[in-house]
C-alpha cells in the first residue's frame, strides 16, 4: 500500500522560505493526485495545493497564490511544496495526501495521508 512521508518543515522567520517534500512509496501508480493540506489547533484541515500526477494540473487556495508552488518529480515519486514569503498565519502542521482519482482539493477526497511536518513562521 501507499506510504507518504513529509519532510522539510521547521522554524522560519516571516518572509522566509521552506521547501516541503512528500516522498511516496508502494503502489504509487494507483494514485492520480497529491495534495498538501494544513491544520492548526481548533480548526479543520485546509487544502493548500493539489497537483495531478499526470499532466501536472495544479490548484492553490487563495491565501497562498503567488507565494507557494507545487511541483512533482514523477521519476522520484516525490511532490514538493515550495513556500516563499512565509507569514505567521502559514504556521500549521502540513500533510501530504494521495487520491486515487481526479478530485477536488478537499481532505475528504484523499485517502492516504502522511504523518505531517510542522511549519512554524515566527520571529
Amino acid at each position: 500500500q501507499l506510504q507518504l512521508v513529509e519532510s522539510g518543515g521547521g522554524l522560519v522567520q516571516p518572509g522566509g522560505s521552506l521547501r516541503l517534500s512528500c516522498a511516496a512509496s508502494g503502489f504509487t501508480s494507483t494514485y492520480s493526485s497529491i495534495g498538501w493540506f494544513r491544520q492548526v489547533p481548533g480548526k479543520g484541515r485546509e487544502g493548500v495545493s493539489c497537483i495531478r500526477l499526470s499532466g501536472g494540473s495544479t490548484w492553490y487556495t487563495d491565501s497562498v497564490k503567488g507565494r507557494f508552488t507545487i511541483s512533482r518529480d514523477n521519476a522520484k515519486n516525490t511532490v514538493y511544496l515550495q513556500m516563499n514569503s512565509l507569514k505567521p498565519e502559514d504556521t500549521a502542521v502540513y500533510y501530504c495526501a494521495a487520491a486515487r482519482f481526479p478530485t477536488m482539493c478537499v481532505p475528504a477526497s484523499f485517502g492516504s495521508w502522511g504523518q505531517g511536518t510542522q511549519v512554524t513562521v515566527s520571529s
